[in-house]
Formats: C-alpha cells, sequence, structure tokens
C-alpha cells in the first residue's frame, strides 16, 4: 500500500487520465468515473506499475478500437457510437484487476506480490487479447464459428479469424512485455522473466479462446450477455496463469 503523499499522487494522476479518456471519447462519463474509482484502489493498494499497467492497456484498446473505425462504423460492428466504451464494459475488466490488487491487504497478504503480479498480468493480457482479435478481427472477410467452423459474419460471437487469432496472440504478448518492464522500472524484476512472460502470454490468449467458446455458446443462448462472458473469460486467464504458476514451481 502506498504511503499517503504518493496515494494522493496516484488518485490524482488517475482522475485526470480518466478525464483525459471522456474527453478524447474512448470512455463516456459515467465509465470515466467508475475507471477513476476503481483505478484508484488499484494504484493505492498495488502501486504504480499496476495502474501504468492498466493505462497502457487502456490506450492499446482504444487506438485498436479507433483502427478503421469509419469501416468498422459502415459495417456496423463498431464499439459504441463512435467506439467509445461504456460502464459497462469498463467494470467487466475492471472488476478481477481490482480484486487482485485487494489482495493486498490482511497480514500476510492473501498473496505473494510476484503471484500477484503474474495473475493482474494475466487478466489485462487477456483484456488487450481479446479487444485485438475482436477491434482486428471484424475486418476479416471470413470469419468462422470457433466449434463448427462454418463461416459466419465478422461481429458473430463466437467468430474466429486468422487475422483475428494472429492479433489475439499480439495484444497477449504485448501486455506481457509491458508488465515484465514496468515491474522491472519500479524494482520488482519477477525471478525468472521468461517464465513471466511465457505465463502472462499463454494465459490472455487461451483466456481469448473461452471468450470465443462462451461467445459461441452460452451468449448465443441468451444466457450471458458480452460484458458476463468478458468478466468470466478474464477469471479464467487468472485461473489458467495460477495453475500455469503451481505447474513450474513444481517443476523439477
Amino acid at each position: 500500500m502506498l504511503a499517503w503523499l504518493p496515494a494522493i499522487i496516484g488518485v490524482v494522476a488517475t482522475a485526470v487520465l480518466a478525464l483525459a479518456a471522456v474527453a478524447l471519447r474512448a470512455l463516456t462519463p459515467t465509465a470515466g468515473f467508475v475507471a477513476a474509482i476503481f483505478g484508484s484502489v488499484i494504484v493505492v493498494l498495488a502501486g504504480f506499475p499496476y495502474l501504468a499497467l492498466l493505462v497502457l492497456f487502456v490506450l492499446a484498446s482504444v487506438l485498436a478500437t479507433r483502427y478503421r473505425l469509419a469501416e468498422k462504423s459502415e459495417r456496423h460492428v463498431q464499439e459504441g457510437t463512435h467506439g467509445e466504451r461504456g460502464v459497462a464494459n469498463v467494470v467487466a475488466h475492471i472488476l478481477v484487476p481490482t480484486a487482485l490488487a485487494l489482495s493486498t491487504l490482511g497480514s500476510p497478504p492473501l498473496l505473494s506480490g510476484p503471484t500477484r503480479a503474474v495473475l493482474y498480468a494475466s487478466a489485462l493480457a487477456f483484456g488487450a487479447s481479446d479487444t485485438f482479435a475482436s477491434e482486428f478481427g471484424v475486418l476479416a472477410r471470413a470469419p468462422r464459428n470457433i466449434l463448427t467452423l462454418r463461416p459466419v459474419q465478422p461481429g458473430t460471437n463466437g467468430g474466429v479469424s486468422g487475422l483475428g487469432e494472429a492479433f489475439a496472440l499480439v495484444g497477449s504478448a504485448a501486455i506481457a512485455l509491458a508488465a515484465l518492464g514496468l515491474f522491472a522500472l519500479f524494482g520488482n524484476v519477477p525471478a525468472s522473466p521468461l517464465g513471466f512472460v511465457l505465463v502472462v502470454i499463454v494465459a490472455g490468449f487461451l483466456a481469448c479462446q473461452v471468450d470465443s467458446l462462451l461467445g459461441a455458446t452460452l451468449e448465443n443462448a441468451g444466457r450471458l450477455t458480452k460484458h458476463s462472458t468478458n468478466l468470466l473469460s478474464m477469471i479464467s486467464a487468472v485461473a489458467i496463469a495460477a495453475g500455469l504458476v503451481l505447474a513450474l514451481r513444481g517443476a523439477p
């Protein structure tokens, strides 16, 4: 947990960043307010590298969303009205990171620092993987249902394409490398940098596939919404990362 002066700086910085996101129409005003509240909790409890990684995730998502936005709008596959994200989207992507930040509380904390770092990065790696897959994948001309492999319309729940899968991997890898750099910058170098990066990439990418599977099944059946699918998939990213960490620790 940050001391009071860094905590105040962190909260102010979070509020300014949220206001900027609203001003740039990346977030709706309500979504910006929610992001500021949850982001403040994250930076105060977990520290600046966690906030910085969250900001990089949001920035990457905005850039991906704005890419060829006019074309996406013409095909009616854009996010929001002008590429902005609403409060439901923000909540779906920030609840799990905030819960991981809350794990700093208690004595001893529920999670160790290294474990928290890799789980947090994996959660955001899923977010980037899913966003990249969606925002670039909708531009593909021949997506297919992940279960049946039958052609579907771009933007269909559970639809995947080679382009989307490639960018899903890029998104996950980008967050993994950014997380490694940020944690190292703030003096929290993982014991195994390569292991850290690989776990985050794999967890983020596989959770993106979970998202597609849930979309093709429960979401298309009306049992899940887009945002509850995102939330469950982010939880799966954390679960996958935790399993990989345990497996690697048990390896000879």
